[in-house]
């Protein structure tokens, strides 16, 4: 399967589905962090060039994430182009489409996602709700509930991705994929075809 990981430096969610023998290539405007296929450039310029059969998106959240919102009125063109660029991925022609998100105005903009999913529930003790709108694709199943670990930590260790300190790679580091959701994708979706 010809896999694109749209939005992507970290290589996290490519090389999990390189382990699951597939053909898996990351894009975005930045280089890679780690080696491997990656296209430096924008994702709009090869979504429908034909060859991809699924898409995993992880389009920039800071014009659209519920957490920003006390900045929206004061930045509306911004977030006129991130519903865009969201939109364009939604329609793009890759027939299997994974698109995710945090808690944001895509709810209600475009659609509810198909399913929330919380880091606790691949394996690691940590909240970051977030968003899946799919077009071809089953729900993700949780693999390695570990809630009850999550519950017996103290609340800036649960919620370590909120508490992260302004630095000028807290963006980045907020906007990672958890291993354990990156192994859920690949190990679940790799029979798509």
């Amino acid at each position: 399967m010809k896999v694109l990981v749209a939005c992507e430096f970290s290589g996290g969610v490519r090389d999990a589905f390189i382990r699951q023998g597939h053909d898996a290539v990351s894009c975005d405007l930045i280089p890679s962090e780690s080696p491997g296929p990656h296209i430096q450039g924008n994702v709009l310029e090869v979504i429908n060039s034909g060859e991809w059969d699924l898409m995993i998106a992880h389009p920039p959240c800071t014009h659209l994430a519920v957490s920003g919102a006390r900045w929206f009125k004061d930045k509306p063109d911004l977030q006129r182009e991130a519903i865009q660029f969201f939109m364009d991925l939604v329609t793009c022609e890759i027939p299997k489409v994974c698109i995710e998100n945090p808690v944001g105005i895509m709810s209600t903009v475009y659609r509810k996602p198909n399913q929330y999913i919380q880091p606790w529930e691949f394996g690691h003790p940590e909240s970051k709700k977030t968003g899946l709108w799919l077009r071809g694709s089953p729900n993700l199943i949780p693999t390695n509930n570990v809630k009850e670990e999550y519950d017996s930590l103290p609340v800036n260790v649960r919620n370590r991705i909120h508490y992260l300190p302004p630095t000028p790679d807290r963006g980045k580091l907020r906007s990672k994929t958890y291993p354990g959701i990156a192994d859920g994708m690949a190990n679940q979706w790799s029979n798509l075809f």
